[in-house]
């Protein structure tokens, strides 16, 4: 859009204006300044059309205080949310065992930690995995497979079949 079309004229000359009543409006400067700059920036993407009104800065207007209830809209409704629910409940540091998992899972090779985490930690059937991976249940089975093979060893434990053979 070239700046001959009259927009930046308009925003030169409406800016602070828009601001100032935004401002007046909510209190807070900075969420007028964020209200007005969205306003304008839907303003622009318009123009052709908004540029014919009568009135374009009352179009702002309009576009900057509706943006600025449904800021306050959220707001509120977190506020209720917040009361209703009560503060989120604390989450205590991961245990011992939590980390070594993860530290062990690190090590594997991408596609078999995937396979092992939907499986073991997500409760996925082999086929569900196939269908999410994009991938043969045979592949997902030997993913599982080495996965669980190379995981054994860092973890410290055996697999139970190498202890049937035992």
């Amino acid at each position: 859009m070239n700046t001959d079309d009259g927009f930046e004229e308009f925003y030169r000359a409406s800016r602070h204006r828009v601001v100032t009543v935004l401002y007046a409006l909510g209190g807070d400067i900075h969420e007028a300044q964020d209200a007005a700059q969205e306003a304008y920036v839907r303003a622009w993407q318009r123009w052709r059309r908004i540029s014919e009104y009568d009135d374009p800065e009352a179009w702002v207007y309009v576009v900057g205080h509706r943006l600025l209830q449904n800021r306050w809209r959220k707001i509120r409704n977190g506020i209720t949310a917040h009361r209703r629910n009560g503060p989120v409940t604390a989450v205590g540091p991961p245990s011992e065992n939590t980390v070594a998992l993860v530290a062990a899972l690190r090590q594997l090779p991408t596609d078999q930690r995937e396979a092992i985490v939907l499986h073991h930690l997500a409760d996925l059937s082999v086929a569900d995995i196939a269908t999410r991976t994009a991938v043969p249940v045979g592949t997902v089975k030997a993913r599982l497979a080495r996965g669980r093979k190379a995981l054994a060893p860092l973890l410290g434990t055996t697999l139970p079949e190498e202890v049937s053979n035992a």
